[in-house]
C-alpha cells in the first residue's frame, strides 16, 4: 500500500508504531478522571441554614470566574453578622494545559458533581479530568494542604521495575522543580525517553497561592510515596488539595500546536512506500536514541565526581565587607560570642538595618583551606530549604575567612532536650513537628536538592530552632557530596560524633545515605526520651539508650521510654510509631534501614504497616573494638563541646575534616 507522506508524517508514523507495539496501553484504569475521585468532610450542615446559603452563593461564583482567572480562583463568603462559623472558603484550579473553554466546562460540571456526592458536607474536594475543586468551613488559602490525598494507578506494570522507577524518579524530580519555579501558574510537563519506542510523560502542578518551597515539598512528598503505592506501575496520579502529580507512558496532556502544513509543492514529491519509511526510520531513530543514552550515561559517570575547583565569583553578590562584619559584631566582641566550633568562633552580629546574623570566623589554625572554604560557600548558596540553616554570605579579606548565617534565637535542640533551663518547654506536639521538619530537611539533602548530600553528623546540637521552634539542620562540615547515581563510598578517615555513627561507617569507613538514617534513628530516640545517647547508662543493665529502647520494645513496654513529662499529654500511637520507626533506622544491616522517603511516608500516613525491626547495631566505642582496625577511632569525638552546642553552623560539604 502506498500513502502520501512527508517528513512530518514520519513522526506521526513513529507514534503509531509505538501504539502498535504496545497494544496493552489502551487498557487503563485512569485514562480519564471523571469525578470518581473525591472527598467529603465528615461534618455536615443543616438544611436551610446560613452555611448552606453561603455554599450556594460560593460555588456559582467559582464557575462565573473561570474566564477571568488564568485557571485559578479562590473566594470567601462570610456568615451573617460576621459569624465565622458560617464562613465558606472555596477555590478551583484548572490544569495548566486546559483551554478557557475546557476549564469552564470542568468547573461547571464539577460543581454539579460535588454537590451530588457531598450534599450536606461542610467541606469537599473533587478531582476531575482538567480541574479540581475545594471548599471548606476552614481557612485553607496560601497553605500547603496534603490531606485528603487520593492515588489512582494504571494497572499495567513495567517489565523492569527498578529501571523504570529510577527513570521515573529522576524525571518527576525535574518536573516538580520546574513546576515549583513556574511563576504564577506553577505548572510543568516533561518527557523522557524510557526505551527506543517508549516515552515517559509527566505533569506537575501546584495551586499558585502556596510558596515555591511548599510546592516543591508537596510534590516531593507525592514522589516519595510512589515506591509504596505504585511500584512498577507505568501510570499513576497523586491528587492533593495543593498539588497534582501524574505520569503515563502516553501523552495525556494537551500537545503543542501541530507544525504548519507543508506546501503542495513539497507534498507532491513525498510519495514514499510506508514500508520503506518504516525500514529507514525505525533503525535510524533507534540508533540515535542508543547514542544519546550512551552519551548521557558517560556524562553521568563524569558528573558523579564533584568538582574540586570552583569559581567563587559566581556568588560574588553574597560577599560582605570586613568592616561591615566588624561593625555588626562590635569588632568580634567577647560579649557577642555565641560559641566555639572546631574551625573557629561564632558571634552574633546586627546589621545597621537591624537584621541579626550568626558570624562564623574561621581561626588561623583551622584545617579548612581556601579551596574548601570556596566550595562551602558555593555549595551552601545552592541549598535552599526551610529546614536547613540559610547561608547569607561570606567575607574573604586578607587572612580572614568568615561565613555569615541567619541567626536563630532558640539556638540548638539539645538545649531544650538536655539542658536544665529549657527542659519541659517541648511538649509532644512540638517534638513530633520537629521530627517531621528534620525528616523534610534530610529528604531535601538526600533526594530533592541539586546535590545529593550525606550529612554524616546529624545530632541534636546540629539542629537549630527558629523563633517558632521549627527545626533547621546545620553544620555541614563533615558532609559528603555524592554523584547523581552514587549510592555509597568509603573513607580511610572516620569523622563524626561518638554515639551517632553507624557501625559500618565507624568500623569500616563505609558511607551511604543509610549512615545518616542510623544517626536519624538515634536522634529520634533522644527526642522521645529526652535523654542523650552518649550519657545514658543504667548501671544495673549496663545499657545505652539504644539497648534500653530495644529491650522495652521486645518486652511490650515501649511507652516507658517516653520522657516522663510527656506521658499524660501525648498521642500514644504517634509515640509508638516513632519508636518503631527509630528502631528500623538503627538496625545493623544498612540494607534493612528505611530510606528518608519511606520515613516521610511513615510520618504522614496513619495506615502504613511497618515491618518488624531487627536487633539494633550496638556500637558503643568504649565497649566494642575492631581488632583489624586498632586506630580506627582516633578521630571520633567523644562528645560535642558545650560551647559549640549552643550554636552550630555549617562547615564545608565536600572535604573530610577532623571532628570538633
Amino acid at each position: 500500500m502506498w500513502i502520501e507522506i512527508d517528513h512530518h508524517k514520519i513522526i506521526r508514523l513513529m507514534n503509531s508504531l509505538q501504539l502498535c507495539l504496545l497494544p496493552c496501553l489502551v487498557i487503563l484504569s485512569i485514562a480519564r478522571i471523571k469525578g470518581q475521585t473525591y472527598f467529603c468532610s465528615p461534618t455536615t450542615y443543616a438544611q436551610k441554614s446560613t452555611f448552606q446559603t453561603n455554599v450556594n452563593h460560593l460555588l456559582p461564583s467559582l464557575s462565573s470566574n473561570t474566564n477571568q482567572s488564568d485557571g485559578f480562583y479562590n473566594t470567601t463568603v462570610s456568615g451573617q453578622g460576621n459569624n465565622s462559623n458560617d464562613t465558606v472558603y472555596g477555590m478551583f484550579q484548572c490544569l495548566g494545559d486546559a483551554t478557557v473553554q475546557t476549564c469552564q466546562k470542568c468547573v461547571s460540571d464539577g460543581i454539579k458533581d460535588i454537590l451530588q456526592r457531598c450534599p450536606n458536607n461542610t467541606g469537599a474536594v473533587g478531582w476531575y479530568d482538567k480541574c479540581w475543586l475545594h471548599y471548606s468551613d476552614q481557612y485553607f488559602f496560601s497553605k500547603m494542604e496534603e490531606e485528603p490525598q487520593r492515588i489512582v494507578v494504571n494497572t499495567r506494570n513495567a517489565t523492569d521495575t527498578n529501571s523504570f522507577m529510577n527513570r521515573l524518579g529522576e524525571t518527576l524530580r525535574v518536573v516538580a522543580k520546574k513546576a515549583s519555579e513556574g511563576g504564577s501558574k506553577k505548572f510543568a510537563t516533561k518527557e523522557a525517553n524510557y526505551t527506543s519506542f517508549e516515552t515517559l510523560h509527566t505533569m506537575a502542578q501546584c495551586t499558585p497561592d502556596i510558596s515555591e518551597i511548599d510546592c516543591l515539598n508537596c510534590l516531593g512528598n507525592s514522589i516519595s510515596n510512589l515506591p509504596y503505592c505504585c511500584n512498577g506501575n507505568v501510570g499513576g496520579v497523586t491528587l492533593k488539595p495543593s498539588c497534582y502529580l501524574r505520569y503515563e507512558m502516553y501523552a495525556f496532556y494537551q500537545e503543542a500546536p501541530p507544525p504548519p502544513a507543508p506546501s503542495p509543492e513539497s507534498t507532491s514529491k513525498g510519495r514514499i512506500s510506508a514500508g520503506i519509511i518504516i525500514a529507514i526510520a525505525v533503525p535510524t531513530v533507534t540508533f540515535i536514541l542508543l547514542c544519546f543514552w550512551c552519551l548521557k550515561r558517560r556524562a553521568r559517570k563524569y558528573a558523579s565526581v564533584p568538582k574540586q575547583s570552583v569559581d567563587i565569583s559566581s556568588v560574588e553578590s553574597l560577599q560582605f565587607d570586613l568592616d561591615t562584619i566588624k561593625t555588626a559584631t562590635n569588632d568580634f566582641s567577647p560579649d557577642n560570642r555565641l560559641g566555639q566550633g572546631g574551625f573557629g568562633e561564632v558571634y552574633k552580629g546586627v546589621l545597621p538595618g537591624g537584621q541579626e546574623l550568626a558570624v562564623k570566623r574561621l581561626s588561623s589554625g583551622s584545617k579548612q583551606g581556601m579551596g574548601e572554604f570556596k566550595n562551602e560557600v558555593i555549595t551552601m548558596a545552592k541549598l535552599q530549604h526551610r529546614n536547613l540553616v540559610r547561608l547569607l554570605g561570606f567575607c574573604l579579606d586578607e587572612e580572614e575567612k568568615i561565613l555569615v548565617y541567619e541567626f536563630l534565637p532558640n539556638r540548638s535542640l539539645d538545649n531544650f532536650l538536655f539542658g536544665l533551663e529549657n527542659q519541659g518547654k517541648l511538649n509532644w506536639s512540638r517534638r513530633y513537628k520537629i521530627i517531621v521538619g528534620i525528616t523534610r530537611g534530610m529528604l531535601y539533602l538526600h533526594e530533592d536538592s541539586r546535590l545529593k548530600i550525606i550529612h554524616r553528623d546529624l545530632k541534636a546540637s546540629n539542629v537549630l530552632l527558629d523563633e517558632d521552634l521549627n527545626p533547621k539542620i546545620s553544620d555541614f562540615g563533615m558532609a559528603r557530596i555524592f554523584g547523581v547515581d552514587q549510592t555509597q563510598a568509603s573513607t580511610s578517615r572516620v569523622v563524626g560524633t561518638f554515639g551517632y555513627m553507624a557501625p559500618e561507617y565507624a568500623m569500616h569507613g563505609h558511607i551511604s545515605i543509610k549512615s545518616d538514617i542510623y544517626s536519624f534513628g538515634v536522634l529520634i530516640l533522644e527526642i522521645i526520651s529526652g535523654k542523650k545517647n552518649t550519657s545514658f547508662y543504667i548501671s544495673s543493665y549496663a545499657e545505652d539508650l539504644l539497648s534500653y529502647a530495644w529491650r522495652l520494645w521486645r518486652e511490650g513496654r515501649p511507652l516507658e521510654l517516653l520522657d516522663p513529662s510527656l506521658r499524660d499529654s501525648c498521642s500514644r500511637n504517634e509515640v509508638i510509631k516513632c519508636i518503631h520507626m527509630s528502631l528500623l533506622c538503627i538496625q545493623e544491616n544498612p540494607a534493612l534501614r528505611p530510606t528518608i522517603q519511606s520515613i516521610m511516608v511513615m510520618l504522614s500516613s496513619h495506615s502504613v504497616t511497618l515491618s518488624d525491626p531487627q536487633e539494633p547495631a550496638f556500637f558503643v566505642g568504649r565497649h566494642r573494638t575492631d581488632a583489624n582496625n586498632p586506630a580506627i577511632y582516633e578521630n571520633i569525638s567523644d562528645q560535642s563541646t558545650s560551647k559549640s552546642a549552643q550554636w552550630s553552623v555549617d562547615k564545608d560539604p565536600i572535604t573530610d575534616f577532623y571532628p570538633r
